[in-house]
Order: structure tokens, then C-alpha cells, then sequence
């Protein structure tokens, strides 16, 4: 695990954090007006820019993982919680950067990492939380989702792959799922929310660079044809699974330095509320070990 100091107590507050900014990015409750929520919008920075965020990175970096090393430890103490970062958003809004320089600043022992793509002919065979419960972190693990259960409300509403009473159902079942993971798993979920313009700008980046080819997929441009339909689908999920137990945060995501700043700031607000700390020694005396080590002979 990442090097941090030892010793009871801990991690302090992270550098650079606005007070709070879990409270500036939460969803409004009620019915939510995407249109009205910049998508460039930096709320709770106070820097200049990106390279004000860039100076942030390394000390950011150094606290995340020491409390991640905290979850970690407790784990590996017999501790049951784990944290679940869920990451949502129309293709190019950054999931797959966010898990790069976000969760790169931490151990990739203690992180699980699953993207949902099209579900399998074996998944398809099961309940839809059947393969996200398959993929939930263990004790002490940050867990990372890149699109999850959602897409059971979003792409199966907008391409109508299952019928609509089939879907529409889905919230509550999703609220009651996560009601329950909650015990003993805090539920970070995070919608990068983009503009279409960015979008454009970002496709059409992967298209003017061969070495983003593999990146590139034509069926991006057939879904731009149902942005609006995507922005009512995601309003909806916003509106109806925006729960205590598990809340939803708005984190615009035209600057990619904004984005990562925002997310780094969000998971160490969400680790520090859960009062971590290094675990004690179970059933040994730390002074006679020191002596026992002390008078030991290879």
C-alpha cells in the first residue's frame, strides 16, 4: 500500500478541499433541469484554473491514499466496509479518465475497477442486479463501477430494449438495493455531466488522432442522435434515485481538470465522514514484540 504516517488518529483534511463540496454537487431533490447546471461550471474551486488543480494533485494524491490504506487496514482487521464510487455520464464525459487520475493516485490493491458493458447472454439469463452484486468491493476495497446498474433505466429506456413498465419499475428496485448495500457501503455516485458541443469536440479529437482510434467508436455518433432523450433518462435517474443512503452528485465535466479535482475532493470528503483509522493490535503487545524481535537470532 501507499506510504502514509503511522499511528492512531486519523488523516487530516485534505489540501485544497472548498468546505463541503459534497453540498455544492448534490443533486437538487426534485425534478432536475440538466439545461440549467453548467456544464463548464467549477463550483468550490477557488484556484485559478488547471494548473492551480495541478499543484493540488500530489498532495491530494498523499491523503486519498492514506485513508484508502485506512479502509484497507480495517478490512484486513476484520472490518466490514467498503466504499463504491459509481461513475455515469454520456460517452466522452470522462469515467474512463476519472478511474486513471483519480483512482491512480491510490494502491491498486485496494481498488476494484469493473466497467458494464452489453450485458452477456449469461447475464441476460438473471435479475439486472444479478452482475452488479457480482462485482460489489469486499471489506476495506474502494470499489469503482464505469456505468453500473443505471443502465437498466437509461440505455434499455432510450433504445426501448425492454418494454416500459419493465424499466420504469427499476427505480424502486434500485433505491431498495442500495438501501441495503448501504450497511456496510458508503454509495458515491457521480454523474460527469457534459455538453453536447464538448462531446463533439472530444470525438472529433479521437478522429484527428490515429493513437485515439481504439478509442473511437462509430456508435458514439448514432447515440448523439438521442441526446435529448439520454438528458430527460438521466433527469429522471437524477429525480428518482437521489436517496440519503445513497445521493447523487452533478460534477460538470467540460474541464477534465475540474472534473478530477471535484471527484478527488468528493471521495475524501466521503472517507474522511467515515472516521478511519489505523486499527489497534489485536492480540499482541507491541513491547514484546519489540523485545522478542530485539533478541531474535536469524
Amino acid at each position: 500500500m501507499a506510504d502514509g504516517k503511522k499511528g492512531g488518529g486519523s488523516a487530516p483534511p485534505l489540501s485544497g478541499v472548498a468546505p463541503r463540496l459534497g453540498d455544492l454537487l448534490r443533486a437538487p431533490t426534485g425534478p432536475v433541469d440538466l439545461s440549467a447546471i453548467d456544464t463548464a461550471g467549477t463550483p468550490g474551486f477557488t484556484g485559478a484554473g488547471k494548473a492551480d488543480a495541478k499543484s493540488l494533485a500530489k498532495p491530494i494524491g498523499r491523503q486519498l491514499a492514506e485513508l484508502q490504506e485506512m479502509l484497507y487496514a480495517e478490512g484486513r482487521a476484520g472490518g466490514r466496509r467498503s466504499l463504491l464510487l459509481v461513475l455515469q455520464g454520456m460517452d466522452t464525459a470522462g469515467k474512463g479518465g476519472t478511474v486513471k487520475h483519480v483512482l491512480g493516485l491510490v494502491s491498486p490493491m485496494g481498488v476494484h475497477y469493473h466497467g458494464f458493458g452489453k450485458p452477456t447472454v449469461e447475464e441476460r439469463e438473471h435479475h439486472f442486479l444479478w452482475r452488479v452484486r457480482r462485482q460489489l468491493p469486499p471489506p476495506g476495497i474502494i470499489g469503482v463501477f464505469d456505468r453500473s446498474h443505471y443502465e437498466d433505466v437509461l440505455v434499455v429506456r432510450v433504445l426501448h430494449l425492454v418494454p416500459d413498465e419493465e424499466w420504469s419499475g427499476r427505480y424502486d428496485v434500485i433505491n431498495r438495493f442500495e438501501a441495503e448495500l448501504a450497511g456496510s457501503t458508503r454509495i458515491v455516485k457521480c454523474f460527469l455531466h457534459i455538453s453536447a458541443d464538448e462531446q463533439r469536440n472530444r470525438l472529433r479529437s479521437r478522429l484527428d488522432d490515429p493513437a485515439k482510434y481504439w478509442k473511437y467508436n462509430p456508435d458514439d455518433v448514432t447515440e448523439r442522435t438521442f441526446w435529448a432523450d439520454y438528458q430527460r433518462a438521466y433527469s429522471d435517474v437524477l429525480d428518482r434515485c437521489n436517496t440519503e443512503a445513497a445521493p447523487w452528485y452533478v460534477v460538470p465535466a467540460d474541464h477534465k481538470w475540474y472534473r478530477d479535482w471535484a471527484i478527488s475532493q468528493l471521495l475524501g470528503e466521503q472517507l474522511r465522514a467515515m472516521a478511519l483509522s489505523w486499527p489497534a493490535a489485536a492480540d499482541w503487545d507491541p513491547d514484546q514484540e519489540r523485545a522478542r524481535l530485539d533478541g531474535s537470532k536469524p
